[in-house]
């Protein structure tokens, strides 16, 4: 059993606290958030912690120690349950009781180890599928060369879409890193959604043209760790550099209808659903410049790059992020920017 969890469960007998959350206990529930790696949010993870307190609650009772309301703590619980970490007890009353944490958390861990293994293994599967296109030098895969052929592959893809335009972006970039025919096609009904790459919002002018682009329609979020380049249009048509090294010969692929472009759609959709949401609600509890840092702080980028995308020092921004820090209830960065994505505030 963890530490702190014995920490809490030691003070709460001392004192012979069975059926109360003092202060000093709930403040020490609030505070630690170690699950998140393991799919478990901040919040769901501190109703884990006063359930664990008590052994068995019903959500008033946890909603009490935890000062919000029933109804967010009855669905923390519920998705708690779908991780196997709390059952549900018999009866008509909602009451719920901890499964032990050393096997709950293990089977957890293993369950994202399994999913991880399962992306590994399609990453692999869309090589295979890759080099055998290139070699097989099959109809469904075209191979271009040049960066104004890749150009003016990426307009012709946009320009025939009618429904939506998926891509991956990160830098290089072959021509420029505007994207006009975007707004265009955005006026006559086509879906944009964008994952992009924290290396692409720190390249001159890149952040304020997606900003545009989202005044205009356009879904984007930020993905760490992108290693390729993509746009699919109506998910029938493909194109993807086959190299990231745009200072020699530019070569890509057009992909039409194939198990490797269903494959492709597939690692998007993967990544889509992995990324952070770059653009915020209509009403943002949160400054326009806190709202702007916090996202690049999700983005993965490092304390000098915000600081120079914002036109900050850096010990302002800093500052601002202490201050945020305390706003949010969280105990570091990443923390925060969990926190402020799972309130939609980013």
């Amino acid at each position: 059993m963890p530490d702190q969890v014995i920490g809490i469960q030691w003070s709460r007998q001392r004192f012979g606290l069975a059926h109360c959350c003092p202060w000093h206990i709930r403040a020490k529930i609030l505070v630690m958030s170690q699950l998140t790696a393991a799919g478990v949010d901040p919040f769901d993870e501190s109703v884990y912690r006063a359930i664990l307190v008590r052994h068995t609650a019903a959500p008033a009772e946890l909603a009490d120690d935890l000062s919000c309301s029933p109804e967010r703590v009855a669905r923390a619980l519920d998705r708690l349950r779908e991780n196997g970490l709390v059952g549900r007890l018999a009866g008509t009353r909602r009451r719920y009781a901890a499964i032990e944490p050393g096997a709950a958390l293990e089977s957890l861990v293993r369950s994202r180890t399994a999913d991880l293994d399962a992306v590994r293994a399609a990453a692999g599967e869309l090589s295979r599928l890759f080099t055998t296109a290139q070699q097989g030098g099959s109809e469904q895969v075209e191979v271009i060369t040049g960066g104004e052929a890749l150009g003016r592959w990426f307009v012709r893809l946009q320009q025939e879409a009618r429904e939506e335009v998926i891509t991956l972006d990160r830098p290089p970039y072959a021509l420029t890193t505007s994207n006009p025919v975007e707004a265009t096609a955005l006026t006559r009904g086509v879906r944009y959604r964008a994952v992009y790459a924290p290396e692409a919002l720190e390249w001159p002018g890149v952040l304020g043209d997606i900003r545009e682009l989202v005044a205009h329609g356009e879904q984007a979020r930020v993905l760490p760790g992108l290693r390729i380049k993509l746009a699919i249009a109506d998910r029938r048509l493909a194109l993807m550099p086959l190299s990231l090294d745009f200072t020699a010969e530019v070569r890509a692929a057009v992909i039409r209808p194939s198990a490797l472009l269903d494959g492709l759609i597939d690692y998007w959709e993967l990544c889509w659903r992995t990324a952070t949401p770059l653009d915020a609600p209509a009403e943002d509890p949160l400054s326009e410049e806190d709202r702007q840092m916090l996202t690049l702080l999700v983005s993965g980028l490092k304390d000098e790059a915000i600081a120079r995308q914002l036109g900050w020092s850096v010990r302002t921004m800093r500052r601002r992020i202490s201050r945020l820090h305390e706003e949010l209830g969280a105990a570091n960065r990443f923390q925060a920017g969990v926190i402020a994505a799972r309130r939609g505030w980013i």
